[in-house]
């Protein structure tokens, strides 16, 4: 029988972190051969810091009883986060973490394809398997933390002085590329994990404070007798790129451009995720001053128009409300057992007309309706659209991208859009028979998509480095005659204002303004419809 001899644990820690360089950091070494194309002298003495400051870091940490588990959970997450990286384009910081957490398993299920698995137990499961077997060699208790502290200190001491040995150089990188940094297997993983709990740890410990206690509800004198309804739209990664209302070469808007609406043409996300982006918008807070702990330590706009008097209820057919319904009314339609718009254990979004269409004969008093679509999530778009809608062919009909063609990607995401089209055509036109009602809708997505423009797909890129596929948004509105006569939104007005940039920043003033809610909170140059006639 052979007998395989103990390896020193320090030594098993320079393995590995070369390990990790080697299979795990595809993405990393594709900036940085453009970082450092040139100069490959300076690009081979900064990959060597980063590989003795891992080193450090993990040899800190080489006690035998813990170093092969330690080491064995890096090769699986590493394994995890480089396929998302590498195949996709995708950057795994702070907010994509918070991104996963709050992801349900339904839409979760959609990432987990066959390449992926199969990735997963080569690179992750096989070698996380062989750092178990090998055997360590037995130290004593003080010469492991001499040895570990000597090993560490001068990893550390080479990092350091291969840095400033060209400094103002990589000061410069360090600055400017925070791509690199962001791709580097798995110190970068490390960082923005710490950065999610201090995060969420700080988000416990703060007092919750209520706004907006000044609210009241202006009345109209012109249709007093007709209750409002105000219906938002949360739109779910749609793109304005691909609206065919805002210049886009394919027909994706036929049946809203038949409609009297508005369409914005300049608008910008407050993220690049649901995550991030849905509890901004409502959020008093611009994305420049936006944080999640302003987010969960304020009350939303949403909590203000309730305090006025109106009434206000959020329908769900995406993966959560992200904590802004904690104080309003909600119902949860993603799972509903209905034969005609659910299947595959979701629901299109056609269910929300459905329930919109159930509730119109009670209302009696002005009310705001949220709908937060599923829309256009990926990556399994197939999934967002009746097959009737599948009129952009051929489509892509799996959750691996990477099986596709871009045409066929591109095709299965406009169905989505056309699909969308139809929905919020059905909604205005269910409105407008109401006419015990005064209507309007406004129309806004939370984010774009990727669809594989420079190698990215999805979304949830860092917003400094993010494409405007993710942060170019579709904003539309309509309002019924009885609607626009009592709320005095004059449409030449609004049609003037479309072309100019808006962001989400703008949402919490406009929806104060356009219901009508008079309070503090109120910034008049924020709100859309303010000098558009309101009475």
């Amino acid at each position: 029988m052979i007998r395989i001899r103990p390896m020193h644990p320090l030594m098993l820690v320079a393995v590995a972190v070369a390990t990790v360089f080697t299979i795990y950091n595809e993405t990393f070494w594709g900036l940085w051969s453009d970082v450092f194309d040139g100069n490959f002298p300076s690009g081979v003495k900064f990959a060597t810091a980063f590989f003795l400051l891992c080193c450090a870091l993990l040899g800190a940490l080489a006690f035998r009883a813990v170093l092969r588990p330690l080491i064995a959970g890096f090769f699986l997450v590493s394994a995890v986060t480089s396929y998302y990286m590498d195949e996709l384009g995708v950057v795994i910081d702070r907010e994509m973490i918070q991104n996963v957490v709050s992801t349900t398993l339904t839409e979760g299920k959609h990432l987990i394809t066959a390449p992926f698995v199969y990735w997963v137990i080569i690179a992750g499961i096989v070698p996380a398997l062989v750092v178990l077997k090998v055997p360590l060699s037995r130290r004593m208790l003080r010469q492991t933390i001499w040895q570990n502290g000597l090993f560490s200190m001068l990893c550390l001491i080479g990092f350091a002085g291969l840095l400033l040995s060209d400094m103002k150089n990589y000061a410069s990188i360090l600055r400017s590329r925070g791509d690199l940094k962001a791709s580097f297997q798995p110190l970068a993983r490390l960082v923005e994990s710490v950065r999610f709990v201090a995060m969420l740890s700080r988000s416990k410990t703060l007092p919750f404070i209520a706004i907006g206690l000044d609210a009241v509800l202006k009345r109209s004198g012109n249709v007093a007798d007709l209750p409002k309804v105000t219906v938002v739209v949360v739109g779910e990664t749609a793109r304005a790129q691909n609206f065919s209302l805002g210049g886009y070469e394919r027909e994706t808007n036929p049946l809203l451009a038949q409609e009297d609406i508005l369409y914005f043409e300049n608008v910008s996300s407050c993220g690049t995720s649901t995550a991030v982006s849905l509890p901004c918008m409502f959020s008093r807070y611009g994305r420049v001053d936006y944080s999640h702990e302003l987010g969960v330590s304020h009350e939303n706009v949403l909590d203000v128009i309730q305090r006025s008097g109106m009434r206000v209820e959020w329908i769900e057919n995406n993966t959560g409300d992200k904590g802004l319904t904690a104080r309003i009314g909600y119902r949860q339609v993603t799972y509903a057992d209905d034969p005609e718009f659910c299947g595959e254990g979701e629901c299109t979004d056609g269910i929300l007309v459905k329930e919109v269409a159930q509730l119109l004969p009670e209302i009696d008093q002005d009310t705001v309706l949220v709908l937060h679509q599923i829309g256009s999530h990926g990556p399994s778009y197939y999934l967002r659209y009746p097959e009737a809608f599948e009129k952009f062919k051929p489509a892509c009909r799996t959750a691996n991208l990477s099986a596709c063609t871009s045409e066929e990607v591109i095709n299965a995401y406009d169905n989505t859009i056309l699909y969308t089209d139809k929905v919020l055509q059905d909604l205005i036109a269910l409105l407008s028979a109401q006419d015990h009602l005064a209507s309007a809708v406004l129309y806004i997505s939370d984010h774009g998509e990727s669809l594989g423009e420079n190698g990215l797909y999805l979304h949830g890129a860092p917003y400094f480095m993010a494409p405007d596929e993710q942060t170019k948004v579709p904003m539309l509105f309509w309002q019924s005659q009885t609607f626009a006569k009592s709320v005095g939104v004059d449409d030449g007005c609004l049609r003037a204002k479309a072309s100019a940039a808006y962001s989400h920043d703008h949402l919490f003033h406009s929806l104060l303004g356009l219901t009508g809610v008079e309070t503090a909170e109120r910034v008049p140059e924020l709100d859309i419809f303010a000098d558009c006639g309101r009475n």
